[in-house]
């Protein structure tokens, strides 16, 4: 299977609706309301603590069915044909906002597995993409996801849930006898995402490098075809004008 750079003309795409409201984005829009949801479940003094249980189950719980909705909008969108801007303006954000409110919390509630540089690198890197998609959009094609950033996005989902739980368990009887290694699965989980972080940033950066210096080689040689081409028309405009000189 050959390997393509994830960029789209945007003349590619579906049509794109008007602003407008509708099932996938309303999907959208509870991903968005599920953030503060979840930093307030998982800073506010409510539970007890002798809720600390139901604390952490219920913020991974909220965590998780968030995270499933970021494909589950972006699948009906496709299918029902309902890409709208709004979607294309909430769906990147509703990610960002989630991911950046989660990894910052944590870092306040569990230093000890996230810590303040993991969460800048974390966040970072979505910055940074967001940036790369800002300038393909102006230069008119798009960044979609590449393969690795959907790892980031599953390993992203374990990490955040792992660290969550670790702030209420180290291990955690699971079946028959075993024992998960929650902390343990955190620290290596959150270590995973970085290295992905990094190597995906770097994998979106050079393809884009590389789409954006072909768009920019093609329109410094457009004048020069145009040119070119309005002379030959002006020469043939001449020999039409003047055949006796064009012999």
């Amino acid at each position: 299977m050959h390997r393509h750079w994830p960029f789209t003309t945007i003349e590619k795409q579906l049509s794109i609706a008007p602003l407008e409201v509708n099932l996938p984005n309303y999907i959208t829009l509870s991903r968005i309301a599920a953030v503060p949801l979840i930093i307030w479940v998982l800073t506010t003094s409510h539970f007890s603590s002798r809720e600390e249980t139901l604390r952490v189950i219920l913020a991974s719980g909220i965590f998780v069915l968030a995270s499933i909705t970021d494909g589950l909008d972006g699948y009906l969108a496709r299918k029902r044909g309902q890409i709208t801007t709004m979607g294309m303006l909430l769906d990147p954000l509703a990610d960002k906002l989630m991911i950046a409110a989660a990894y910052i919390t944590l870092v306040q509630l569990i230093p000890s597995i996230v810590s303040v540089w993991v969460a800048v690198i974390i966040v970072g890197r979505e910055f940074l993409i967001s940036g790369l998609r800002s300038i393909a959009a102006s230069e008119g094609f798009t960044i979609e996801a590449s393969e690795l950033g959907k790892l980031k996005m599953v390993v992203q989902i374990i990490s955040v849930v792992s660290a969550i739980l670790a702030m209420r368990w180290d291990y955690w009887p699971f079946f028959d006898g075993m024992i998960l290694p929650i902390r343990m699965i955190a620290v290596f989980a959150i270590w995973f995402m970085v290295g992905v972080s990094i190597i995906s940033a770097i994998d979106y950066f050079v393809g884009f490098w590389k789409k954006i210096d072909k768009h920019a080689e093609r329109r410094r040689r457009r004048p020069f075809v145009l040119s070119r081409r309005k002379k030959r028309a002006m020469q043939r405009a001449a020999e039409a004008e003047n055949p006796a000189k064009a012999h």
